[in-house]
């Protein structure tokens, strides 16, 4: 088994084993067409190269990380992602959770605070051919108003509190998925929906760990 289709069992297993807490006992199959064909070893540094399609988190440098290929694919499977949406990603950090976005809808905008982060993205994003993915430096917590209301926000760092910026950035009927909490204590995915009328559901769906959303010029993240 080659280490992309060891990447994939790995991402079923684990959505197996979760599926009680996630309602999926499967993906959807373009979230992990998308996984197959991006080349997630381009993302991480070169001396890592060999542990890229493990299923764990790697250090991607200024205290960040790239998330577990699992977190990747259930957080992408949660956004419920169509072609011809335009979703905003917080926190850009390696590129690859926007590149895989990109496979899946019509354009990502990402924001990421830590300015050479956002500059090394967006030069592999462009040579790698993800031209419909625009990468910001840019505060997360406040979102990006200017291409609002979205069909879908991720964020892939974990903030203390649900910034409210995003949810009103959100159009009706679409989903905020976050990790809440603090570093070291307990964090909680969450699937945030903005429904219809206006009102919003929120439900939890797994503990995880993430790096904190940080303030700043720009956002932290994947």
């Amino acid at each position: 088994m080659n280490d992309v289709n060891s990447m994939l069992q790995d991402i079923r297993w684990e959505t197996e084993a979760t599926r009680r807490y996630t309602g999926r006992a499967a993906l959807s199959p373009r979230v992990m067409q998308a996984m197959a064909e991006v080349p997630r070893e381009r993302f991480v540094p070169e001396d890592m190269r060999a542990l890229a399609f493990r299923n764990g988190p790697l250090p991607i440098g200024h205290g960040q990380t790239i998330s577990q290929p699992f977190i990747v694919a259930l957080m992408t499977d949660l956004l419920e992602p169509e072609p011809d949406d335009v979703m905003l990603e917080v926190g850009t950090g390696s590129g690859y959770q926007a590149a895989i976005l990109s496979r899946l809808v019509r354009k990502v905008y990402s924001l990421e605070v830590i300015e050479p982060l956002a500059r090394r993205a967006r030069a592999l994003l462009a040579d790698l051919g993800y031209d419909n993915v625009e990468v910001l430096h840019a505060d997360g917590h406040a979102g990006l108003p200017e291409h609002a209301p979205y069909d879908g926000i991720i964020v892939t760092a974990a903030a203390s509190t649900v910034p409210p910026a995003l949810i009103e950035q959100l159009k009706p009927g679409a989903r905020l998925v976050i990790p809440v909490g603090r570093p070291g204590w307990s964090q909680v995915l969450k699937v945030i929906e903005k429904r219809i009328d206006g009102s919003v559901s929120e439900r939890d769906v797994l503990d995880v760990a993430f790096v904190p959303l940080t303030h700043g010029t720009g956002a932290g993240g994947d």
